[in-house]
């Protein structure tokens, strides 16, 4: 039967979150929203629209929704070129795929985001699946991206293990039903992570390859 690795992109493998902070802050500076850049920190994993409402309140005006996403993904998609990835993602990756796991990748990136951050990972050959954005209805914390990315490789929610940074990665795991693992190198504190259902934390991909063989992924 299937066991599958269930991996975060951003933050998680990719080292994008503070790219995030700083573009997301930026399209809210241009449409002339204050809003802190540590409150933008703990918002980063959500889809956009969850993202802004978190952000700006259900009293905001909701028809900038789409052109705060934009001058986002414009401000963003500047970096595509040179996206870094975390140390020993591929490796990690590889290492899994070679003890048997099935690698998958469940992200809000989409479109020419989502290749830009698979070419940083350069792993595409021990990738079985993505399970994106546009994939599901409701993104993280909501269960649905890890579900389908559950479907998309056949394997049940006992025989997975999910990897990401940010407490809406945890609360989405737990949710699905599967064991949990957070790394540090999104930003998010250790406490918060294992609050919000991590299982472990290690630093970075690095940290979790070195002790793979005492963690949940052994």
């Amino acid at each position: 039967m299937t066991r599958a690795a269930v991996f975060d992109v951003d933050g998680t493998l990719v080292d994008t979150n503070h790219l995030h902070v700083v573009t997301w802050w930026e399209a809210f500076r241009q449409a002339g929203h204050r809003v802190p850049m540590h409150a933008v920190l703990r918002a980063v994993g959500l889809g956009s629209e969850d993202l802004v409402a978190r952000l700006l309140g259900d009293d905001r005006d909701k028809d900038e929704d789409a052109e705060l996403s934009a001058a986002h993904k414009a401000l963003y998609g500047q970096y595509f070129d040179r996206l870094p990835p975390l140390r020993d993602a591929g490796s990690l990756l590889r290492r899994l795929h070679g003890d048997g796991w099935t690698v998958v990748l469940a992200t809000s990136a989409s479109g020419p985001e989502l290749s830009a951050l698979r070419a940083a990972i350069d792993a595409d050959d021990v990738i079985a699946a993505t399970a994106s954005a546009d994939d599901v209805e409701e993104g993280k914390p909501a269960p649905e991206p890890v579900r389908h990315a559950l479907e998309l490789v056949g394997a049940p929610a006992e025989r997975a293990v999910f990897v990401g940074d940010t407490v809406w990665d945890m609360r989405a795991g737990r949710r699905a039903g599967v064991r949990c693992v957070g790394v540090l190198c999104g930003g998010i504190p250790r406490a918060d992570l294992l609050e919000a259902g991590a299982e472990a934390v290690y630093d970075d991909p690095a940290d979790l390859l070195a002790s793979l063989t005492t963690s949940p992924l052994a």
